[in-house]
């Protein structure tokens, strides 16, 4: 249930400074990223409660080890995160579907029916996407070559649209670690999880696709394409609930 009370949204406030100031501190994100980060926790803490942060916090302990792992191959590449962190664009990019379905799920006595369940997937999918996305990305650079996803032509690791069978694995596990964790918190049904977990992986696809197509010719920025994969999981994982 969300949390509404009084006490409640002053517990998910300090949860909220609490968990900013650590992923700030740690240097997961930066201070942008960190008050962007915290706006983002704050809703889904008063959308759909303490499970939702425990997503969040899965997603990203994910994100910040897999950017860890192999970091010094990486800026060799060039490819490298900030040691900053990620910034408030890159934290909204990943996270603000799943804030917009979190505040859906609050409002959706005014929407329609079975809503309550049907946006907390959303939520989970975006979650499980953004998780598998990143992790993909970050471990398949540790590969030296991939494949273009339109042509299936040999590109360098670290290539927009590049997938490889390390990264690929790894963000299936990565969706699949997501949806599990949120299914034991009891934000989704067994169900949920496998729909989840299955968009996550379509929205992986779907963002590499979208690389590709658009980012290679810039025609949209890494921040844009991240968003799209997000949305995609989640519009797909409503679109299969709703049978």
């Amino acid at each position: 249930m969300p949390l509404l009370g009084g006490h409640q949204i002053l517990l998910a406030f300090l949860v909220t400074i609490a968990f900013a100031s650590l992923a700030w501190k740690i240097r997961g994100v930066s201070l942008s990223g960190a008050i962007a980060g915290g706006v983002v926790c704050f809703i889904l803490i008063i959308g759909n409660g303490i499970p939702a942060f425990v997503g969040l916090v899965t997603v990203f302990i994910l994100a910040w080890a897999s950017t860890r792992i192999g970091y010094r191959k990486k800026a060799q590449l060039g490819t490298a995160e900030n040691k900053t962190g990620r910034k408030a664009s890159q934290v909204l990019a990943n996270l603000s579907v799943a804030a917009g379905c979190a505040l859906l799920h609050l409002l959706h006595p005014k929407l329609v029916s079975h809503a309550d369940e049907v946006f907390s997937l959303g939520m989970v999918a975006a979650f499980a996407e953004a998780a598998a996305d990143t992790v993909s990305s970050e471990l398949g650079q540790l590969q030296s070559r991939a494949r273009l996803i339109t042509s299936w032509q040999i590109v360098p690791a670290g290539t927009d649209g590049g997938l490889s069978l390390l990264g690929t694995f790894a963000g299936i596990i990565a969706a699949l670690i997501v949806s599990s964790i949120c299914f034991v918190m009891r934000v989704i049904s067994s169900h949920g999880a496998m729909i989840a977990m299955s968009v996550a992986i379509l929205g992986m696809l779907a963002d590499s696709l979208i690389g590709a197509l658009f980012e290679r010719r810039r025609l949209l920025n890494n921040d844009a394409v991240n968003f799209l994969g997000t949305l995609t999981a989640a519009v797909g994982a409503i679109f299969f609930a709703s049978f």
